[in-house]
């Protein structure tokens, strides 16, 4: 039995070693190969050893030398980027936005398209990402992952869109359509969930495993980590929000789903822009609505109020369910009520509730959901490019 084992353990350590040596590289590189036997802690013929393997496998490459002092210069390494990468896209109701990145996360190449013209969705998706990987110069067999954050409903068992309430076209079979169309793995993922994603890798959530993000946008949306990771739900509708039955707003009973549910009738943008109005204030979208009424000072006070107060009914819902230390507001109208809206929502929730989560603004002004797609893609190529094992 013990004989069977044993040849595993060095190709286990080893494996183990390179990954733990490639992540350093992506963090901390260019290194040298004395500087990656510091950092590991391993020998330095194990280092170089570990080095002239990665050489070989193609994910490090040498960039410069490093002078010393007596002796020959050091050699410099870093992760080749071009060993693999990724595609991230972000699908809204009017356009759709493709970004290519390589495996160090690097963005190098970038498509916009309009929507409004086309009933073929697998058609704009695949003209996306072959022009994001065109403009990339990433020939399309690298890329090896792409991530699509969308609106609506993602079943974590198939992985297909069940629902999305302003994409009618997008439907279950557009994912065995799209990887059968691209030959490369597809996902799909909440356009929210992936704005969560990024706000924790590099945004107002970064170090926190327990937090969530309400988006305030055209309607209104709840993404959930809990120990560092997303909690989806068992149909992928954890943090629909906008279904939540509040008081003031009337509780639609419609089957098909395409009734405007409660909270999202109370705190969606159609509801920010009428309290603005209200109020005096006026704007061609609801993010431009509030931006007015934070710039009158205190006569915007009362229309500020009035959100949060909707706001933390939501908030308050959720809180009290899942007792998350943070709360991040993102979305256009999230955005825009920034710090103000945020103390004020952070202060109506306290009040009606026996929780007193911080609530924070968005550190995330560019392009949330597809950098958090890009993050998702980049998590599980490296996993499948860099390996914690080998066979």
């Amino acid at each position: 039995m013990g004989s069977t084992r044993l040849p595993g353990t060095p190709r286990l350590l080893r494996a183990l070693n390179d990954r733990a040596a490639l992540e350093l590289l992506l963090a901390k590189g260019p290194l040298t190969r004395a500087q990656l036997g510091e950092m590991t802690g391993l020998s330095k013929v194990t280092a170089s050893q570990l080095v002239e393997r990665l050489e070989q496998r193609g994910l490090v490459t040498r960039v410069g030398e490093q002078a010393g002092g007596r002796g020959p210069n050091a050699q410099l390494y870093a992760v080749r980027p071009s060993s693999a990468h990724v595609v991230g896209v972000d699908v809204g109701p009017d356009r759709v936005v493709a970004a290519c990145a390589d495996i160090t996360g690097a963005v190098i190449g970038r498509v916009e398209q309009s929507t409004k013209d086309t009933d073929d969705p697998v058609g704009v998706v695949h003209n996306a990402v072959v022009q994001a990987a065109s403009d990339a110069r990433a020939p399309l067999d690298t890329v090896r992952r792409v991530v699509l954050g969308t609106p609506g409903l993602v079943d974590p068992a198939t992985g297909d869109i069940t629902f999305a309430f302003n994409l009618p076209r997008w439907h279950r079979g557009l994912l065995a359509a799209l990887r059968e169309d691209l030959n490369t793995p597809v996902v799909f993922e909440n356009d929210v969930n992936l704005a969560a994603v990024a706000e924790a890798q590099s945004g107002a959530a970064r170090g926190v495993d327990d937090f969530v993000l309400v988006w305030v946008g055209v309607g209104v949306g709840l993404a959930i980590m809990l120990n560092g990771r997303l909690h989806l739900g068992s149909t992928g509708a954890a943090g629909e929000i906008g279904y939540l039955p509040v008081p003031g707003a009337p509780i639609p009973r419609d089957a098909s789903r395409r009734a405007k549910p409660a909270f999202g009738q109370l705190a969606g943008a159609d509801a920010v822009l009428a309290v603005a109005r209200e109020g005096g204030f006026q704007g061609a979208t609801a993010a431009d609505a509030v931006r007015a009424a934070i710039a009158a000072g205190t006569e915007g006070g009362p229309v500020l109020d009035e959100l949060a107060r909707r706001l933390a009914l939501g908030v308050a819902s959720t809180c009290v369910v899942l007792d998350p230390p943070l709360v991040v507001l993102a979305g256009e109208v999230g955005q825009a009520g920034g710090s103000a809206l945020a103390e004020r929502v952070q202060h109506e929730v306290a009040a009606i509730t026996l929780v007193t989560p911080r609530v924070v603004v968005t550190e995330l002004t560019d392009e949330p959901i597809l950098r958090g797609a890009l993050q998702t893609a980049l998590d599980a190529v490296r996993d499948e490019v860099f390996g914690s094992t080998v066979n």
